[in-house]
């Protein structure tokens, strides 16, 4: 049984930095895909960040590259989303997800990486940056 729990969301002032994590069970990491996405009322889902498997190919969205980065710790069976140089814009629920295809990566709207096919979800964690 997968599950996926998320945490490490909070309030912060534009320019700090949060460590999302989201703890994993009932799968392992290097053959599927992992990846954050977040979410404003109104929008569609965004894909934010993801693996193909835990050593494979990275991810980022263009409005978070060279702010944000997706690692992982297989022993504690989690992965993190490093968010740094934190901008209001990136003020929304954060969720992270798992899919058994590793191609589910990268995660962009419209293909076979769209949100509405990821399999596995965690609760949401609420990022607020303020001005």
């Amino acid at each position: 049984d997968v599950q996926l729990q998320a945490s490490g969301g909070g309030l912060v002032q534009a320019g700090g930095s949060l460590r999302l994590s989201c703890t994993a069970s009932g799968f392992t990491f290097a053959d599927h895909a992992i990846g954050w996405f977040r979410q404003v009322p109104g929008k569609e889902r965004e894909g934010v960040s993801c693996l193909r498997g835990s050593a494979g190919s990275q991810y980022y969205t263009d409005s978070v590259k060279g702010r944000f980065a997706i690692s992982v710790d297989n022993a504690k069976n989690t992965f993190y989303l490093q968010m740094d140089n934190l901008k209001p814009d990136d003020t929304a629920v954060y969720y992270c997800a798992a899919d058994f295809f590793t191609n589910r990566c990268p995660m962009i709207s419209g293909t076979r990486g769209a949100h509405y096919v990821w399999d596995y979800w965690g609760q949401g964690t609420q990022v607020t940056v303020s001005s």
